[in-house]
């Protein structure tokens, strides 16, 4: 027992908690302010890039924004981002959007002074392991990267299909922008299918269980190097509905896009497209990911999300 009560202040907590959630649950709000104004934007904020840390939104918040994440239920405030307008990146070509670099941040999971030793070990590892740490981010924007975490992000397996190609890998910075009616999809530049989703311009996107985490945390080698046997993959595959692109036959919810912009920001690419069909396949628990100071407040209030 009393390991578990010194085992926060020796080492830091997960940066990442893999939890299952119910796709239609609403455990946290987003809400941007600016000069006076407010608006939700839960559905309608997403990560653009990690290295520069950028938000994008469908919302013209000016030039200084704060982002402020709420638990639903609660209303307690648990994190905020502060904003700055990166006009740099708007693009006249793409749907009207806003792009925020993310200029500081602080959340509120943790009791104080337990917040700041965590983060101050979790600094500490991190810059241990630079060398191997795939984000490639600074301490301080990972720490940021967290909040932006505290509303769940859905993992999805990302098909794509194109001459001579064909991949199936995981990806978490997605989401839609609600009020362009848009979705957008951030991708490193480096991933092996980033020249292919620009020339072909469609994917579909598996929602997967929480159980099979396992099976998707592994697909993650297909950044580098797609299946060599498509017939070997972990699971059964069925076509999509319009496009006809393999996915996951197990999958809660498949979604075909048609991608209709694409840009580089910093080093991801960052794809905007349409949904263009939607099969509700089955209900369940999806995988998410949440910042693991946010699994910690969840707990202590003992309503822990499901531990994937």
């Amino acid at each position: 027992m009393w390991k578990d009560w010194v085992r926060p202040f020796v080492r830091p907590l997960p940066q990442w908690a893999p939890v299952g959630v119910a796709p239609a649950s609403r455990l946290v709000t987003a809400r941007l302010r600016w000069d006076g104004e407010s608006v939700d934007v839960t559905a309608d904020h997403t990560v653009a890039s990690l290295n520069p840390l950028v938000i994008a939104t469908s919302v013209d918040a000016g030039e200084r924004a704060v982002l402020e994440y709420r638990d639903a239920a609660a209303g307690q405030l648990l994190g905020t981002l502060r904003l700055v307008r990166d006009a740099s990146m708007a693009e006249p070509q793409a749907a009207p959007l806003s792009f925020y670099r993310v200029e500081a941040g602080a959340h509120r999971c943790l009791h104080w002074p337990l917040r700041a030793w965590n983060a101050w070990l979790q600094n500490r590892s991190m810059a241990r392991h630079a060398s191997s740490a795939h984000l490639n981010m600074d301490p301080a924007a990972a720490q940021q990267l967290m909040i932006a975490y505290l509303c769940p992000r859905p993992v999805v397996l990302v098909s794509v299909e194109g001459a001579g190609h064909r991949n199936i890998f995981p990806m978490d910075l997605i989401g839609p922008l609600e009020r362009s009616g848009l979705y957008s999809l951030a991708l490193r530049s480096t991933n092996v299918s980033e020249p292919v989703m620009r020339e072909v311009r469609r994917v579909a996107l598996s929602h997967v269980p929480a159980a099979m985490k396992p099976v998707v945390y592994k697909l993650a080698a297909h950044h580098k190097q797609p299946p060599r046997d498509w017939a070997a993959l972990p699971f059964p595959v069925r076509p999509s509905k319009t496009f006809g692109i393999p996915t996951v036959a197990g999958a809660l919810r498949v979604q075909e896009l048609s991608i209709v912009h694409s840009q580089t920001i910093g080093l991801h690419t960052f794809f905007v497209a349409r949904v263009v069909s939607t099969e509700q396949l089955a209900d369940g628990a999806q995988l998410h990911h949440t910042a693991g100071f946010h699994q910690v407040y969840r707990r202590r209030r003992r309503q822990p999300l499901q531990d994937a």
